[in-house]
């Protein structure tokens, strides 16, 4: 449902429907999500994944294989016309909307630097030199949804466990290796963090990155409908989920949904 949300959101900005919308979501049950083009039997232990009852979703943006743990990890979404943005490289899209968030470690007491990344890796949010937020793009006409993770904390074994090691690396070898990779709230300010104060320090970091005055509201009618449908016809299903395809979908009865 979550990646039906957002991509409920992007078909509904195109049609400008909806206003450039900000959005900040956890996973029950804690999940793993793949890149729109990544083969899941190299990525996921998809039988772990089921064992322990943590879902398996395809994304519609590109980037690699996430674990999203239902506790340790907030994810953001942000749907906005590129125009209001004022510019069209994917690297200062990147950099701009993550303004938000390096203005929420701010307001926390962190100081975090934004890094390109490269060709093969999407630019992410690093302390130190350590990945704190990792996020993936998809463009469409002229609106980009953008979304990534906040780590408020991390079990690196229980990540690993779903996550498959690159060929001739243990489960082991990719935890030890993390953890001079990958850090968090709370190893950077020595306690844990509230999901409310988090939440509270991204709304008022984007505030101040994008220069507006949000207004909180729910999803319209029609982005419910969509969502619902999305979530049920395609990322419920084994043929997007495990294969990377799904039968088109007339979507545009729902855009005229009258609210």
């Amino acid at each position: 449902m979550n990646m039906a949300i957002d991509e409920a959101i992007l078909t509904a900005r195109i049609d400008n429907a909806v206003p450039n919308t900000v959005r900040f979501y956890r996973w029950l049950p804690s999940a793993v999500s793949i890149g729109k083009f990544q083969d899941i039997e190299k990525e996921v232990h998809v039988i772990n994944c089921r064992k322990c009852g943590v879902d398996v979703v395809r994304r519609i943006t590109g980037g690699g294989t996430v674990y999203h743990d239902a506790d340790r990890e907030i994810t953001y979404s942000v749907i906005i016309d590129k125009r209001d943005l004022g510019t069209e490289d994917i690297t200062a899209v990147y950099s701009k909307i993550y303004k938000g968030l390096v203005e929420a470690l701010g307001i926390l007491g962190i100081t975090s630097d934004f890094n390109e990344g490269g060709a093969r890796r999407c630019p992410n949010l690093t302390v130190k030199g350590k990945k704190i937020s990792g996020s993936a793009q998809s463009h469409k006409q002229c609106v980009v949804l953008q979304h990534g993770t906040l780590l408020k904390d991390v079990d690196l074994e229980r990540m690993f466990s779903f996550l498959r090691p690159a060929t001739g690396r243990t489960c082991m070898d990719m935890v030890n290796a993390a953890k001079d990779r990958i850090t968090s709230l709370k190893q950077e300010l020595g306690h844990d963090v509230s999901i409310h104060d988090v939440t509270a320090a991204l709304a008022d970091g984007f505030k101040a990155a994008f220069d507006m005055n949000p207004s909180v509201g729910d999803l319209t009618p029609s982005e419910q409908v969509l969502a619902n449908r999305l979530c049920t016809e395609k990322y419920s299903t084994d043929g997007w989920n495990l294969q990377g395809v799904t039968q088109q979908l007339d979507l545009k009865y729902v855009l005229d949904f009258s609210f």
